[in-house]
Formats: structure tokens, C-alpha cells, sequence
């Protein structure tokens, strides 16, 4: 058994396509454990960079596979969050297929069981399953420092004796891991032959038998001293409480969203400077005169992707401060805190957890309503994810604010955020009514991690790994969509033109955009310039920047000498669209356009995970629900703010 045997079925041995490749002699190992276990962190810990993020191939169920360089190498599988292999979700059904159900040929060769030392009695119940199969088993002890401050202490030693299996203590947080690589080197190098159950089938089948194992080990080997007060217990009054605990959360995502906007401000007129500057100046010093050529790499990719480009430092910081509030234990009250406002629309406070991912991508979030039970939960949730304000869509909320409301951008775009909470309640609300009066509400069942000081190499590599998973993502969407628009931009919809030579309200972009404008003009941005990018926002949000920065450089190229071009002049040309289309009445036009863009369909790509985890019909009824709250929300806004701004 090696990772040369990985195959197109979807077992252990299966691979999907860029994954980080494994030598063909590498053992496959399997690493399973609870929820805020620990497992990731162990998983992050062993595995660096070297990691691929994927679904399981023929589910939807999404994997990290990574690889373990320690003398030798290993194929490592991060699986997701289980209890138990007694299924209740179809993440926990994966688990159970991959280490119960499949042949032999197609398992890990060990699987390492994450156990969280503070709650040990839990984490060994699935240790305690695994053992009564024929796997070559090491458990990993993690948070013991968690434990200590509880007054517990474990002999790692005496409870691996009193098991049966190898138990070793490590701290992933600090890459402390001395004695995982010697033990399952250890196991690795016994014979499958010689691989038997822990103690007899007939016995530890039964629930009350595993819970008497454990409890019996758990005793042979910890120690409860006095437990001393702690940072968590004395926070939590505060944190959770029904009414402080939302506000300091909305207070916590206001310092957030004013950190990024503040603090990237100076970074983004840097980057602007740099590509609108020296990076055209040499795209046209360096290529052959042709117009079309010119128009396509520097009114067209430059323009358009460096554009998207000098939002960076802004998505970087946005992921950096949420990582931090992740590491340190806060994120997972939020489940807690937001527990009373689901169960008013019928879902469980879990179900808050994909709500949260959304607020990064929609696409994930989507995949991440795996973890509620119910199916109709589940259809339920897919359905308000797009509601959800992605970080992609921060890209032109921070434009708009910082044109419009210079001085206040950070609380416009917090307050935007708001109202996609706003949003998500509302509709949930419609939907539960409408659609699933009799469904209920589980109980909300989480484990909530001790608070700690977040580790600046667990926030950074966190932060870099999003980061690049956007640039990937978003920059293979962004340039097909510059290349496409500027093709567009360039063809001209009449005859007797010359491609290239057209102004881009005369192009083919401009005609379709024009024939659409009229439907925006209720909501006071019905003009072309302002309705494109939201055609091209359907694809990507980002693309709604670069569209505006190619039609506004193709517009007229030579208006302004290189350097007074970029975001500043961008700035200018919007300001001027939406007074002109609004009749005066810009800022009310703004708000109207901020809240279509949150409110209509996020982009292709959350349809296609909608389609995945949903099904077709569903998909479609919710594109239907996006498009017409929208734009109804956004007629309203507009209509209401003008007779008051």
C-alpha cells in the first residue's frame, strides 16, 4: 500500500489533479478527530505549505490533502470534523465510507485520532471505534496546555499502555511534535499481519462498552488538581452574554473593516501609482505600435487587473485580523451569540458557521452546510449564503466609499455588512414562513476553544493561504473577463467601424449595456457605464472594478497624462456617472447600488455549488429570489434616500 495506488475511484488511494504529489513509496496516513480538536492545526503543523484543498472525488465533500516530510515521507488526508463514525451528516459519512466500508487496498495505512486533552473522554470514544478494526492507530493528545489550566493532566505513557495504542503529546501550535514521527514509524513497521483489534468485537461494538473502555483508561492515567480561574470562564460572562455579547461582536467587526480600509489606504495608492505609472509606461515603451495590441495589454490587462490588483493589501489585512479573532477563540462564540436569531428562522446556531465562512466566499460557505443534518436545513442555508456579503464584493464597496464618503468609508462598509445580516435574517424569516413552516431547530451542540494568544505564524500562514486561494481563484476569472470585455469594448456595433477604434459606448459592450441601463433607471444608475459591470459582476464581483477602469480608460486614453490616471481618476469618472444618471442625487444612487450588488447573485460560481449541494431547481428558484430582492431593495433605497439626502 503506497501512494502510487491513488486511483480514480474515490477511496484513500484517490487523488485529484494539482495535488501536492507524494513519492510512490509514501504511506497514506488518515488524520480524523472532532471538531476544535486540533486537528487542523496538527494538520497545518505537519504539513506547511504543502497542502491541496479539493473535493473528495464523487462528493462534494471537500478534503486537505498534504505532504509529511519527517526523514521520510507521508501522504497526509486532513478528513473533516467527526464525533463519531455513527454518521449524522455527510462529512461524518465520508469518514465512516473511507475507513469502514471501503476494501482493504483502498485505506490509509494509519490513521493518527487528534484528541483534544481537555475533553480526552470524548475524543478516545473515536479512537475507541477505530481501534475495533484492524488499523494501525496512534492517538495525538493536543491542547494540553488547555487542560492544565482546567486542572487536568494525563499521563500520556500510562494511557497508552492502559489503551493499548501509542499515545503521544504534542503542542501543533508550536510545531512541538517530538515522538509523533517515531510512533508511527513505529506502527508502520509492524507487519498487517500481525495488526489486531483492540479487545474483543463483541464488546466494544456496543456503545456502553467503548464508554466503559475509555472511562476505565481515562482514569488509569490523569490527574484533576484544583482547577484555577481562568481567562475563558471570566470573558465568556461577557462575550455570551444575550445582549453585550452582539454588540461587542458588531463592535469587533467595525474595528476590523476600519483596520483594512485605514491601514491599506496609503498600500493600494502605492500599487495604483505603480501600475497606472511605471508598468504602462513600460508595457508601451516595450511593444510594437499596433493599436489593438496596446489597447489589449494596457487599457485592457493592465488597466483592468492591476486595478483589482491594488486591492490586495486591503483583502490581506481583512484576512489577517479575522485569522487573528479565529486563533484566539472568539470566532466560534459567534455561533453562540448568533444561536437565538437562527432558531428564530428555524435553522440551528450551526448553521451560523457556513453563514460566517460566507462572509469570505460564498462558494465554501456552500459546501460548508454539510455539517447541519436536516436536508431541508441544509437547502435552506445554500439559500441565504449568497446573502452574505463575500470578501470579493468589499473590493467595490471600499471604491464606492472612499468616493463618496472619504471620511467615514470604514463605517460604510461595516454598515453594508449589516444589512447583509440584516438581509440573511429577513429572508430566512420569508423563507421558514413560506416555505418550511414545520421545519424545527436542533438544539445548538459546539464546542467553544479556550481563549489563547494567536500564534503570528498560524495568522499569517492562514492569511496567505486564503489570500492566494483569492488571487488563483479570482485571477484566472478576472483575466478572462478583461480579455473578453476588451474584446467587447474594442468591436464596434455598427458598420463601417474599425475594431479598436470605437468608443465603448458604441461597441458591442456598450450597446448591450445600454439596452439594460433602463432597467437600473428606478434605482438612479441607469446609464451603461454603471449597468456593465454589473453584467460582468455576475461572473466575479472583482470583475465590476476592472470593467469600470477598462471603460474608462478605452473612453479617452490620452485625457490625462500616465500618472494622474488610476484610482483617483477612476474616482472622478464614477462620481460624474452616478450624478448624472441620478439626477443629482449620486449618494442615494450609491447606497442603491451597493445594496443590488449585495443582494443579486454573488457569481457563476456559487450557482455551480448552489447546483452541487442543492440540486438545479433549487439554484434557479434562489438566482430568481436574489435577482428581484435586489433589485426591488435597490429602487427602494434610491427612491427613499433622495427626498431625504
Amino acid at each position: 500500500m503506497s501512494a502510487s495506488d491513488f486511483a480514480a475511484a474515490p477511496s484513500c488511494r484517490c487523488e485529484d489533479a494539482g495535488v501536492v504529489a507524494a513519492p510512490p513509496t509514501a504511506p497514506i496516513l488518515a488524520l480524523i478527530g472532532a471538531p476544535n480538536a486540533g486537528k487542523s492545526t496538527l494538520f497545518n503543523a505537519l504539513t506547511g505549505a504543502r497542502v491541496k484543498m479539493g473535493n473528495w472525488p464523487g462528493t462534494s465533500v471537500e478534503v486537505a490533502r498534504g505532504l509529511w516530510r519527517a526523514g521520510r515521507e507521508y501522504a497526509v488526508i486532513d478528513f473533516p470534523g467527526a464525533y463519531s463514525l455513527d454518521p449524522v451528516s455527510p462529512d461524518e459519512e465520508l469518514t465512516r465510507e473511507l475507513l469502514l466500508e471501503r476494501p482493504a487496498d483502498d485505506r490509509p495505512d494509519l490513521v493518527l485520532v487528534a484528541v483534544d486533552t481537555a475533553n480526552i473522554a470524548r475524543g478516545l470514544y473515536l479512537a475507541a471505534q477505530v481501534a475495533e478494526h484492524p488499523y494501525r492507530v496512534v492517538v495525538v493528545l493536543t491542547k494540553s496546555e488547555v487542560a492544565a489550566a482546567q486542572g487536568l493532566e494525563v499521563d500520556a505513557a500510562a494511557l497508552s499502555q492502559r489503551l493499548g495504542l501509542p499515545v503521544v503529546q504534542v503542542d501543533p501550535r508550536r510545531r512541538e511534535l517530538d515522538g509523533l514521527r517515531e510512533a508511527v514509524e513505529e506502527q508502520l513497521a509492524l507487519p498487517a499481519s500481525t495488526i489486531r483489534p483492540v479487545g474483543e468485537a463483541d464488546e466494544l461494538e456496543l456503545a456502553d462498552a467503548r464508554f466503559a473502555w475509555v472511562d476505565d483508561a481515562v482514569a488509569a492515567a490523569t490527574v484533576r488538581n484544583e482547577p484555577r480561574p481562568t481567562l475563558t470562564e471570566t470573558v465568556d460572562r461577557v462575550v455570551l452574554h444575550p445582549v453585550a455579547g452582539p454588540l461587542i461582536f458588531l463592535f469587533a467587526m467595525w474595528c476590523v473593516f476600519q483596520i483594512t480600509t485605514t491601514v491599506a489606504a496609503p498600500l493600494q495608492d502605492g500599487l495604483d501609482a505603480f501600475f497606472a505609472g511605471p508598468v504602462s509606461d513600460a508595457a508601451r515603451a516595450l511593444l510594437p505600435d499596433i493599436g489593438w495590441l496596446q489597447g489589449l495589454i494596457v487599457d485592457g490587462l493592465i488597466a483592468g487587473v492591476g486595478m483589482v490588483l491594488t486591492f490586495v493589501p486591503l483583502m490581506g489585512l481583512m484576512f489577517l485580523c479575522l485569522a487573528v479573532l479565529e486563533d484566539s477563540g472568539y470566532m466560534a462564540r459567534a455561533a453562540v451569540v448568533a444561536d437565538r436569531m437562527m432558531r428564530a428562522i428555524g435553522l440551528p446556531g450551526k448553521a451560523f458557521i457556513p453563514l460566517i465562512v460566507g462572509f469570505g466566499c460564498n462558494v465554501p460557505a456552500i459546501s460548508a452546510t454539510r455539517v447541519l443534518g436536516d436536508p431541508r436545513q441544509r437547502r435552506m442555508t445554500a439559500l441565504l449564503v449568497p446573502f452574505t456579503s463575500c470578501s470579493a464584493r468589499l473590493t467595490v464597496y471600499v471604491m464606492l466609499a472612499a468616493t463618496f464618503f472619504p471620511r467615514n468609508a470604514g463605517t460604510v462598509v461595516f454598515a453594508m455588512y449589516v444589512i447583509s445580516i440584516a438581509l440573511v435574517v429577513l429572508a430566512g424569516l420569508a423563507m421558514h414562513k413560506l416555505l418550511w413552516r414545520t421545519m424545527g431547530s436542533d438544539p445548538l451542540v459546539i464546542d467553544l476553544p479556550s481563549y489563547q494568544w494567536p500564534v503570528p505564524r498560524i495568522a499569517l500562514t492562514v492569511m496567505w493561504t486564503r489570500l492566494r486561494g483569492f488571487l488563483e481563484t479570482a485571477g484566472k476569472i478576472i483575466v478572462a473577463t478583461v480579455v473578453v470585455v476588451w474584446a467587447l469594448q474594442s468591436t464596434p456595433a455598427r458598420p463601417g467601424e474599425n475594431f479598436g477604434e470605437v468608443v465603448p459606448e458604441d461597441s458591442v459592450y456598450g450597446t448591450v449595456s445600454g439596452a439594460i441601463a433602463p432597467v437600473f433607471e428606478p434605482a438612479g444608475f441607469g446609464s451603461w457605464s454603471l449597468a456593465g459591470p454589473l453584467i460582468t459582476g455576475f461572473v466575479a464581483k472583482e470583475a465590476v472594478i476592472s470593467s469600470w477602469a477598462q471603460t474608462y480608460s478605452l473612453e479617452d486614453p490620452s485625457a490625462e497624462a500616465p500618472e494622474e490616471q488610476g484610482r483617483s481618476a477612476l474616482a472622478e469618472r464614477i462620481r460624474a456617472d452616478f450624478d448624472a444618471a441620478s439626477g443629482g442625487h449620486a449618494v442615494a444612487a450609491v447606497w442603491a447600488f451597493m445594496i443590488f450588488l449585495l443582494a443579486y447573485t454573488p457569481c457563476v460560481a456559487t450557482l455551480a455549488a448552489q447546483r452541487r449541494e442543492i440540486g438545479m431547481k433549487w439554484a434557479m428558484f434562489g438566482l430568481a429570489v436574489q435577482l428581484s430582492t435586489a433589485w426591488v431593495l435597490a429602487v427602494a433605497t434610491f427612491q427613499i434616500l433622495k427626498g431625504v439626502l
